[in-house]
């Protein structure tokens, strides 16, 4: 990486935080690669995709990424520093509200098609969504504390009778809302 080189911001690329773990970095390579790789009929990017497989191949290795991270700091002054708790925004907790939905919908499909051993394997259904450990652990606890999955006697993860009404629940149909004027028949 000499200096003459043009400079190309490798966690930009990722779209991940200077800051984050090397397995964030793995999942950001991998949902990129697959969604810019040449043979995706609707998103594919030659020139995105090679950009990605580039940016892996220096952020992957510990000695190759502090270097570049040295560079990085002479060009970008400190990278901004992780947000602390208090200041998670609201998109956090949509997003976990929809990957929570999909664990949920994951567990629902396995039972119906294999309702005697619906359950799945915390590894598979951990790669399927391509989770962090402490990420997927976290879903697991609130999912298992709502009494929506349990772990059943060969080790899997299975929905509950409580998480089949709640899937039921969150696709049936939505009244619309009266008005107050609505009810009282004067306008």
């Amino acid at each position: 990486m000499p200096d003459r080189e043009p400079f190309t911001d490798l966690y930009e690329v990722l779209q991940v935080n200077p800051h984050c773990d090397l397995k964030m970095i793995e999942n950001a390579y991998r949902h990129l690669a697959k969604i810019y790789h040449p043979d995706h009929e609707k998103t594919a990017d030659v020139d995105r995709f090679s950009a990605v497989i580039d940016a892996w191949n220096v952020l992957k290795f510990p000695e190759k990424r502090a270097r570049y991270d040295e560079i990085y700091r002479a060009r970008n002054g400190h990278p901004e520093a992780p947000a602390e708790e208090s200041e998670l925004s609201g998109d956090v907790a949509l997003g976990d509200a929809a990957l929570q939905r999909n664990i949920l919908m994951y567990l629902y499909k396995s039972r119906r098609e294999n309702f005697a051993g619906g359950g799945v394997g915390a590894y598979t259904l951990q790669d399927h969504f391509r989770c962090s450990d402490d990420n997927f652990e976290f879903h697991v606890w609130y999912l298992r504390s709502k009494g929506f999955i349990e772990v059943t006697e060969a080790g899997t993860l299975a929905i509950t009778v409580g998480g089949v009404d709640h899937v039921i629940s969150l696709h049936q149909p939505k009244e619309p809302s009266r008005r107050l004027t609505d009810q009282s028949g004067a306008a």
